[in-house]
């Protein structure tokens, strides 16, 4: 008997990052706006405000690119470095993380598979095609499409119905606290948190499993002995978004340029 009716799994940064070289997509955004060259994309990352807004990416890459110019003493127009970086990225250009294909063929093996990505399907259907995700998996739902993405429930309700499945008797694997542990455990699912660092700590969230490589996945599925995170708290459980606490920039756990190439919390 199977531990879990369904599987389900984030998108960037989970089961896959950004493929590209992202120093020579940095170099291009300049030359594409007429600005000469400062800083390394290294240096941008940090300045950003948390997970990118699907809602707003230009503002929110162009409020990082203001931060960098001040530290350079540079005067530009951040807007516009933020809508050339837009321009010349490519999301085509992504690969699987490690471990990623062996996860999904070991969800395939457990029922129906999904995927939940909090960007809206105009960006990350690229990627989907990119990854031949649509033959690994049973849906797919684009929470920037919808009212409300992650941490709130709904997204997941919507995966679940997709799936046909109780929600309760699903797996969501992910890297982000913030967004998926705690989205997950609003909407009442068990949750598997992909950890990119050992020494990361999954406080004040509760995470059901954790996993450093999504080669673990399979051994969550097959014996339901992934190792359970212990915390006082309990701020990840209940429903409704209001218990996803945490700022952007602490939820963010992937590295900078995955965050933003990649666009995760999606």
């Amino acid at each position: 008997m199977n531990r879990f009716a369904a599987v389900a799994f984030d998108l960037d940064d989970t089961l896959c990052r950004h493929d590209g070289d992202v120093t020579a997509l940095y170099r291009r955004a300049f030359e594409r706006a007429g600005v000469e060259p400062f800083g390394e994309p290294d240096e941008l990352w940090p300045l950003l405000d948390g997970p990118p807004d699907p809602d707003d990416r230009v503002g929110y890459l162009g409020a990082g690119f203001a931060r960098l110019a001040a530290r350079y003493g540079r005067e530009v127009d951040p807007i516009a470095l933020a809508e050339a970086f837009e321009a010349v990225a490519d999301e085509s250009r992504v690969a699987y993380l490690p471990g990623a294909a062996d996860a999904l063929a070991a969800a395939a093996a457990a029922g129906p598979v999904g995927v939940l990505t909090n960007g809206p399907e105009e960006r990350q259907r690229t990627k989907v095609e990119s990854l031949g995700l649509a033959d690994r998996v049973d849906a797919v739902v684009y929470a920037g499409d919808l009212p409300r993405r992650k941490p709130h429930a709904e997204p997941f309700e919507r995966l679940a119905a997709a799936l046909s499945v109780d929600r309760r008797e699903m797996l969501y694997v992910g890297n982000s606290l913030g967004y998926d542990v705690a989205g997950a455990h609003n909407a009442g699912l068990r949750s598997a948190w992909l950890r990119a660092d050992p020494d990361d700590a999954a406080a004040p969230y509760r995470p059901d499993y954790v996993v450093d490589s999504l080669e673990e996945v399979a051994g969550v599925l097959r014996e339901g002995c992934g190792p359970a995170v212990e915390s006082e708290s309990e701020t990840a459980t209940g429903t409704g978004s209001e218990t996803a606490t945490g700022t952007g920039s602490e939820t963010a756990t992937g590295t900078g340029s995955e965050t933003a190439t990649g666009a995760e919390g999606e």
